[in-house]
């Protein structure tokens, strides 16, 4: 891992592959890791750039709540200390979020963009209050139980029973998550705006990925533009968690996508 300081705090990453810039980011209590499985698969094509954002990883966690214009800024200064003027950016969940604030703050910055199993929407008023139980319960008794009671729920429900090494994976990159940083991010979701429209006034080539069966994130909450720009694919038998449940199949999306946007 490298490491970079954006607005005081060290922000780590992997730089990995050559030629064109793609920027990956990961989801809550997720880091860099979520992508090992994806990235061998596009580094002989692309430089990967793989950050742990703020609170998560091997990236500091400042206490207190943290803002997902934040986190995207954190993003963009370390596109600056790179000194890559335009990358594609493609976001999980969380990571959606962090993109889609770049796309309205810095379009310039981005050849095009997509959202892994993430949506356009806010916070529900039920998930705002599930975020500040979330918080609550991190508070009390650490980040472990909540990862214990969470990564099961991001998974296609087969894969739960049939994949337990996917589960454990996914739990030990959790565990690594400091329990300020589970705080403050969660809290930068709750409060993050509808950015439906931002993602509907974009003329940038467009990525948007669901998991077939998704139960946290529907492909219906995924799926809210459909225009000439926008590539939706939906991947069969997986739920969240498609670059550990499916690798092979994310990565050929991400392929193929990139291939239109180098074409533009």
């Amino acid at each position: 891992m490298e490491k970079v300081i954006c607005d005081g705090n060290t922000i780590s990453y992997k730089d990995q592959g050559q030629g064109e810039p793609l920027v990956l980011l990961h989801g809550f209590c997720g880091s860099s890791e979520y992508w090992d499985q994806v990235v061998p698969l596009l580094s002989d094509r692309y430089r990967c750039i793989v950050p742990d954002l703020r609170g998560h990883g091997l990236s500091d966690a400042p206490m207190g709540a943290y803002t997902i214009e934040q986190m995207a800024d954190d993003v963009i200064q370390l596109l600056d200390v790179l000194e890559l003027p335009k990358v594609t950016l493609l976001g999980h969940s969380l990571g959606g979020y962090i993109t889609l604030s770049v796309v309205q703050r810095y379009a310039n910055r981005l050849n095009g963009f997509g959202l892994i199993h993430s949506t356009a929407f806010p916070d529900s008023e039920e998930t705002k209050e599930k975020r500040l139980l979330a918080v609550s319960n991190i508070q009390a008794n650490g980040i472990t139980p909540f990862v214990d009671n969470m990564i099961p729920t991001l998974f296609a429900p087969d894969h739960v029973g049939d994949h337990p090494e996917w589960i454990n994976l996914a739990k030990e990159i959790g565990y690594k998550t400091p329990p300020q940083g589970a705080c403050g991010s969660a809290m930068a979701m709750r409060e993050r705006p509808d950015r439906r429209d931002v993602l509907s006034a974009s003329v940038l080539p467009v990525l948007l990925v669901a998991g077939e069966e998704d139960g946290i994130i529907s492909q219906e909450k995924t799926f809210t533009v459909d225009q000439p720009n926008v590539t939706q694919v939906t991947i069969a038998g997986v739920g969240h968690m498609s670059m550990l449940e499916a690798p092979d199949r994310l990565a050929a999306t991400i392929i193929t996508f990139l291939d239109q946007v180098q074409s533009i």
